[in-house]
């Protein structure tokens, strides 16, 4: 899955944010049968199987009537889980401190993972603390970043050493 094309983002984010929820993320997957086309929402009180049900029948309405999208794809609205992943640069913001997990388009130091604890953003990038060093790692090369929950860090699990 991929971030979504910048048309369906404008199309789709105002609508989430205008029923009162944060899109977090739009992924789509473009297949001429199996497509996927899948909304991350958020809010302060979590979200709920209603939540993702207004704004699926919202965002469906929609869809049917621009029809951005061409050929046969399946709508997912979903909460952003406690591996979150993240979208945009300012995302990172809101979670200085905790681990994320990142993969990036081209190695960085002869590394094409990097797990570390997010110390700022400077520059369009994430300074990374992992294991041994701190790392400087910029937004545009990375092609996949979630949040690592404090429960698999405990435990050791997905890449929490």
């Amino acid at each position: 899955m991929k971030q979504a094309p910048e048309h369906l983002v404008n199309l789709i984010e105002p609508l989430v944010e205008g029923l009162g929820y944060e899109c977090v993320g739009i992924e789509y997957n473009p297949h001429p049968q199996h497509g996927m086309l899948r909304i991350y929402i958020d809010s302060p009180n979590g979200i709920l199987l209603d939540d993702c049900t207004k704004v699926s029948h919202q965002i469906s309405g929609v869809l049917d009537v621009e029809d951005p999208i061409q050929g046969e794809y399946q709508l997912e609205i979903s909460s952003p889980g406690e591996d979150r992943p993240f979208f945009k640069l300012s995302q990172f913001q809101r979670f200085i401190g905790n681990t994320v997990n990142i993969s990036l388009f081209k190695p960085i130091e002869k590394r094409r993972k990097i797990v570390g604890v997010i110390q700022a953003i400077e520059d369009n990038a994430i300074v990374l603390q992992d294991a041994e060093q701190t790392v400087k790692v910029p937004f545009q090369s990375m092609s996949k970043a979630r949040l690592v929950p404090d429960y698999q860090i405990k435990k050791g699990g997905r890449n929490g050493k």
